[in-house]
């Protein structure tokens, strides 16, 4: 019997000077919009050192995980198929804010006037601000 998993992402929230940093997509899907720096886990790998990765990947950034934000599963939270999400705060410990990978574009942005956010990604945010 064959099993369908849902795919293990993670997510970064990353604050400098009291704003959020967001990449904007330069893939689909939501190419052009602005997200979390994150993505897959890869085989062997923990999500501590995924998230990590990943914004170093996107963002050109060093970061450690400081906290767990929370766990995102809704299976329609990604076009692609069934993710589960796990959030973590990121605290910047050195590196050079640019973007890369699948990001065209990087930015700091008050968590008052968001824009547009990929995925779930503002509902996440919200947690995040709440807490």
């Amino acid at each position: 019997m064959e099993y369908k998993n849902p795919a293990l992402t993670v997510d970064g929230i990353i604050i400098i000077d009291g704003k959020l940093l967001l990449i904007k997509r330069g893939r689909d899907p939501f190419k052009g919009q602005y997200a979390l720096p994150g993505g897959f886990v890869e085989i062997g790998e923990r999500v501590e050192e995924a998230v990590e990765r990943e914004a170093k990947e996107e963002t050109g950034l060093d970061t450690e995980v400081r906290d767990l934000i929370g766990v995102y599963s809704a299976p329609d939270r990604d076009p692609r198929g069934h993710t589960v999400s796990v959030v973590f705060y990121l605290k910047v410990i050195g590196g050079q804010m640019k973007a890369g990978d699948d990001a065209c574009d990087i930015g700091l942005f008050d968590l008052n006037a968001l824009p547009e956010l990929a995925f779930d990604h503002s509902k996440i945010i919200d947690d995040y601000i709440k807490n």
